[in-house]
C-alpha cells in the first residue's frame, strides 16, 4: 500500500511520484528473475542516472538533484519496496561520490563529479578488508609514495559492485603518515594491475555484485588523492555515517515490502470460515509489523533532518542503522510466517525478502557495532573506527 509520507516542498512530492512510477515500471516486475539469475542490473542504474535519481543529495552546481537527505532517503525507500539491490546499490553509489563531493580538489569536483552524480559513471566504496572488517583502522592495503605518484597493493574485500563499477573510492594505508596514516584515493579499473576476484556466493541481494579488489603494484597518479594524505579516517567515518541512513532506508523499503505482502495474504487467505487477517493472533503478528517499520522509518528520518539541519548525526545514524536493520529482519521473518508454508515456498518472495534481510544487520557496521558507537557517545567516550 502506498505509504503517506509528510514532504517538505511540492518539488519533492513529484520526485516521489516519479520514483514510484519508475519504481513500479522498471524495477517490480524484474527483480525476482534478476535476483533468481544473479545478474546485475547496470542498465538500471543507467536509467535511475537518466532520470536524475543517482545524484539527489548532492549540489546542482555539480549536477545532482541538490535535494535534502530526508527526501533522498525516501525516494531510497521506495526503490527498495521494488528491489532491494538496486535501491543498496543507489546508497553505496552516493557513499563512493561522497569523499569527492566533501573532500576533493576543486578540479576533481569540477572533473569528476558531474558523471558521478548524473550516474553516467557507477561507483563502490573500498574500506573494508578480509581481516579487518569492523576494524577499518587495521586495514593493511597500502600506497606507497613512488615520484610523482602512488603505487597501491593489497586486497579490499566485500566491495559492492565489486568489479562492475566505473570508479572505487578506496581507503589505503600510507606508511610515510605514520602507523594511523590512512588516505582516500580515486582509483579506476583502467590503472595497470586493478583487478576484481570471482563475485562472491551469497543467501541474498544476488542482484547486487559483491567481490573483492586485487591491486598489484597499481600505478596512482597524484592527482587522484582525494583530501589530505593521512586524514582517509575520517574521510571515511563521514561517509559511513550517511552511508549507514542509506542502508536504514534500504532495510524499511524492504520491511514495507513484507508487511504488504503478509497483508494482502491474509485478507485473502481463509483458514476456519474467515480470511486469516481476523484471527487475532495473526492481527496483532501484523499490527507490531508495522509498529516496526513506521518507527524504523520514523528514526532514519529524525537522523536525515537532523542532518540536513548541519547538527551532529552520528549517533542518531547509528540508531537508526540498528532500529531499521533490526526491524526488517524480525519484519521478513514474520512475513514468512504469516504466509506459513507458502511463505518457504520460492512461490511468493517473502523468503527472497527474509534472506536479503540478513546481510542489512551486517554491512555498513554490523549492529554489534552501532550498539557500541551509541554506547560511547552516550559516555562521552571516543568513538572508535567501524567499517
Amino acid at each position: 500500500m502506498p505509504v503517506d509520507r509528510e514532504l517538505p516542498t511540492p518539488e519533492a512530492e513529484h520526485l516521489l511520484r516519479l520514483t514510484r512510477e519508475i519504481a513500479d515500471a522498471e524495477l517490480a516486475p524484474n527483480a525476482a528473475s534478476y535476483e533468481r539469475e544473479e545478474r546485475f542490473p547496470r542498465e538500471v542504474f543507467r536509467l535511475l542516472g537518466e532520470a536524475g535519481l543517482m545524484g539527489l543529495p548532492f549540489g546542482e552546481d555539480v549536477g545532482g538533484g541538490g535535494q535534502p537527505y530526508e527526501v533522498y532517503l525516501q525516494v531510497v525507500e521506495e526503490l527498495a519496496a521494488r528491489w532491494a539491490s538496486v535501491a543498496l546499490g543507489v546508497s553505496v553509489h552516493t557513499l563512493s561520490c561522497f569523499p569527492i563531493d566533501r573532500f576533493g580538489t576543486d578540479a576533481q569536483r569540477r572533473d569528476l563529479l558531474p558523471d558521478m552524480v548524473g550516474g553516467h559513471l557507477l561507483g563502490a566504496y573500498c574500506l573494508s578488508e578480509a581481516h579487518a572488517g569492523s576494524d577499518a583502522a587495521a586495514l593493511r592495503a597500502s600506497a606507497r609514495a613512488d615520484g610523482d605518484g602512488w603505487t597501491a597493493s593489497g586486497e579490499k574485500a566485500w566491495v559492492t559492485h565489486g568489479g562492475q563499477a566505473d570508479f572505487y573510492s578506496t581507503f589505503l594505508r600510507t606508511p610515510d603518515d605514520g602507523e594511523k596514516g590512512i588516505s582516500c584515493f580515486h582509483l579506476t579499473p583502467d590503472l595497470a594491475g586493478f583487478g576484481a576476484a570471482p563475485p562472491e556466493q551469497k543467501m541474498g541481494l544476488t542482484g547486487s555484485t559483491t567481490a573483492a579488489i586485487r591491486l598489484d603494484d597499481v600505478p596512482v597518479p597524484a592527482d587522484r588523492l582525494v583530501g589530505e594524505r593521512g586524514r582517509g579516517m575520517g574521510i571515511a567515518l563521514a561517509a559511513l555515517d550517511s552511508g549507514r541512513l542509506g542502508v536504514s532506508a534500504v532495510a524499511v523499503g524492504l520491511a514495507q515490502s513484507a508487511l504488504d505482502l503478509a497483508v494482502g495474504y491474509a485478507v485473502e487467505r481463509e483458514a476456519f470460515g474467515r480470511p486469516i487477517a481476523q484471527h487475532q493472533g495473526v492481527s496483532f503478528l501484523l499490527a507490531d509489523m508495522a509498529a516496526a517499520v513506521e518507527s524504523a522509518r520514523a528514526t532514519y528520518l529524525v537522523a536525515a533532518r537532523r542532518k540536513d539541519a548541519g547538527k551532529p548525526y552520528s549517533r542518531q545514524a547509528s540508531i537508526a542503522k540498528l532500529v531499521a536493520t533490526d526491524a526488517a529482519m524480525k519484519v521478513t521473518t514474520d512475513a514468512v510466517q504469516v504466509l506459513g508454508g507458502a511463505g518457504y515456498t520460492r512461490d511468493h518472495p517473502a523468503e527472497r525478502y527474509m534472506r536479503e534481510a540478513k546481510v542489512m544487520q551486517i554491512f555498513e557496521g554490523t549492529n554489534q557495532i552501532q550498539r557500541m558507537v551509541i554506547g560511547r557517545h552516550l559516555t562521552n567516550a571516543v568513538v572508535p573506527p567501524a567499517g
